[in-house]
């Protein structure tokens, strides 16, 4: 009878912070279309994962610690660390010709994508309610991102960025499966750590050189800005968020709120002066509810 409460309470809390995840994500989208342009990819990750990792490092030193057994099977950071990378290496490349609000459409292709890898990895089986609300928020996202504009949705052609992207969703949708299956029962934030590290480390393999020959007096304060922002809340933030979800919900339900990114993105958009949604767009933000609300309604 005392467990039932708590269990309540776990559940709730990983919905809440799934939330917060989601909107942090949208800023990804926003603010990294700003300047994808201005440097590679590949070496503005190794900063952001190698940055990241040394924010939650220090959060873990002043919290829980390290444990010998924290860093058994190492490969496990470096296996799921180098599928998040890639994930967020296409999503800058596709931002160089893709706007924002086409990645985040197509960003509503991973809960879906997680169910499926889910099921192969944990052999986790969606219900048909969640298969609906699946269904229901891909619409409502849709929607959203194509201004209810039906010739817009079925003249949607993806370019070079657009497929660039949709190999990160892919890897994306790897993720949370990976991470629930490999997890031993390492603390959030020391798993966060692990994950940011092995991330980091490849990324820096593989740009070393232009990190070394880099003019860093010639990058926009704006890089370092949305650096800033991308290492503290969109990496650092949002991987324990997601950590911390992942270990009270199921992936799908998880990744679900991916629905709310295109709204989120809108929003973004209309906070930096880029424009407003037209009232049309409220029928889709109802779909995205309607799907969230399905989620959340106990079965």
């Amino acid at each position: 009878m005392t467990m039932a409460p708590a269990m309540t309470r776990d559940v709730m809390s990983g919905h809440l912070v799934t939330l917060v995840f989601s909107a942090l994500v949208a800023g990804s989208h926003a603010l990294g279309g700003l300047v994808a342009g201005d440097m590679a990819p590949v070496p503005l990750m190794a900063l952001r994962f190698l940055l990241g990792a040394a924010v939650i490092g220090g959060l873990v030193l002043a919290g829980p610690g390290f444990r010998r057994s924290d860093f058994d099977a190492s490969w496990r950071y470096l296996l799921i660390g180098g599928i998040f990378a890639v994930y967020f290496v296409l999503m800058f490349e596709a931002l160089k010709t893709a706007p924002p609000v086409n990645t985040a459409a197509l960003f509503t292709l991973v809960p879906a994508a997680t169910a499926v890898v889910g099921w192969f990895i944990l052999r986790e089986r969606t219900s048909r309610r969640m298969r609906l609300a699946l269904f229901v928020g891909a619409i409502g996202a849709l929607w959203v991102v194509f201004r209810g504009n039906l010739a817009a949705l079925l003249a949607l052609d993806l370019g070079y960025g657009e497929a660039m992207y949709t190999i990160g969703v892919l890897a994306h949708a790897a993720y949370i499966p990976l991470l629930q299956r490999l997890n031993r029962g390492e603390n959030g934030l020391v798993f966060t750590f692990g994950v940011l590290m092995g991330g980091g480390l490849l990324l820096l393999a593989l740009s070393a050189s232009a990190l070394w020959s880099m003019d860093w007096a010639m990058i926009p304060t704006r890089v370092w800005s949305v650096l800033g922002y991308l290492v503290v809340f969109s990496t650092a933030i949002s991987f324990y968020c997601l950590q911390y979800a992942s270990s009270r919900l199921p992936g799908a339900k998880v990744m679900a709120y991916g629905y709310l990114t295109p709204s989120w993105v809108i929003l973004w958009e209309l906070a930096l002066g880029h424009g407003g949604p037209s009232p049309i767009i409220l029928v889709g933000v109802g779909f995205t509810v309607l799907a969230l609300w399905l989620l959340l309604k106990q079965e």
